[in-house]
């Protein structure tokens, strides 16, 4: 399977570590003689603190953002409800001239290109979901509305890796729909924060049509080949036997005995209960804080057998 470099198309972290440890009192506020069980469980609490929190914040400090960008940015509002709104009418319109008209009056004022992924464009696919949902859109008109989408995506990517110096620190994901998912936006922008940050991206959409063929194929690639983690697209909970079973035969045949798994979707915001109930280890509300918590799940150098 290529990479997704060939098929698709922050936070600040400005505190260091003993400012962070500080405003955590009751991690780091140790009693002068504290017992041996009491100190075993507070060393237990900072240690899984810093793995959490401080490493990833850290490695997301230290990225290079140049300056015209963080300058063009500072002091626009980043767009809301009502840009929401209306761009998700433009994407639906038949003449989709007036989403790239919208989106190049951003682009002039200097918005960022990750202010327009995570404040507009993942927004708005979350509000084609919905119309989807209450029947309000056919299924013609959620495709279409989210492949305009996905070719913003492809035509803003190489302006939004610029943004930040690419690191190279030998990760490898696997990104995939969940079995019998039928669209893979919101794991095209997941992988492209993903690319940003160095990683080594792997998937791509897969045959929705046959759940069983998902799941084999992305088996069949994480025994030849090693990664660090696999990410699943979930976008309703009808499914998730399917995905459970998945995962479980993810973690049998994987050549990195410690694989991470990941799960996305709106159903595991609701419901964040299901995460565990499926066998992964982590969901995230948006691109950014995914690839925080992947970052904080694999802060020390990858070990490969």
């Amino acid at each position: 399977m290529d990479s997704l470099n060939q098929q698709f198309l922050t936070r600040d972290c400005s505190e260091d570590t003993d400012a962070i440890l500080s405003d955590r009192g009751s991690v780091t506020g140790l009693p002068a003689r504290p017992g041996v069980e009491e100190t075993d469980d507070r060393l237990t609490r900072l240690v899984r603190t810093i793995e959490a929190e401080i490493i990833p914040r850290l490695l997301l400090a230290h990225r290079s953002v140049p300056v015209d960008s963080a300058i063009s940015g500072a002091d626009l509002q980043p767009p809301g409800p009502d840009d929401v709104a209306k761009f998700t009418e433009l994407v639906l319109e038949t003449n989709g001239t007036l989403a790239w008209s919208y989106l190049d009056g951003l682009r002039t004022r200097g918005t960022p290109v990750e202010t327009i992924y995570l404040n507009l464009l993942a927004p708005v696919a979350r509000r084609l979901g919905e119309l989807w949902e209450a029947d309000l859109c056919d299924f013609a008109q959620v495709t279409l509305g989210l492949g305009r989408l996905q070719q913003v995506l492809r035509e803003l990517s190489p302006t939004f890796r610029n943004e930040v110096e690419c690191r190279d620190h030998g990760r490898r994901v696997l990104f995939t729909p969940a079995p019998g998912e039928q669209h893979t936006f919101g794991l095209c922008m997941v992988a492209e924060f993903f690319l940003r940050e160095g990683w080594d991206v792997w998937g791509g959409p897969a045959k929705m049509s046959d759940s069983a063929a998902v799941s084999d194929d992305v088996v069949s690639i994480v025994r030849s080949e090693w990664f660090n983690l696999v990410g699943f697209s979930v976008a309703t909970d009808t499914r998730l036997s399917l995905l459970s079973g998945s995962i479980r035969a993810i973690r049998r045949a994987s050549r990195n005995r410690s694989i991470g798994v990941m799960v996305g979707g709106p159903i595991f915001i609701r419901r964040p209960e299901l995460v565990a109930l499926v066998g992964a280890d982590a969901t995230a509300v948006d691109a950014r804080e995914a690839l925080l918590r992947a970052e904080s799940m694999f802060a020390l150098p990858a070990q490969r057998d």
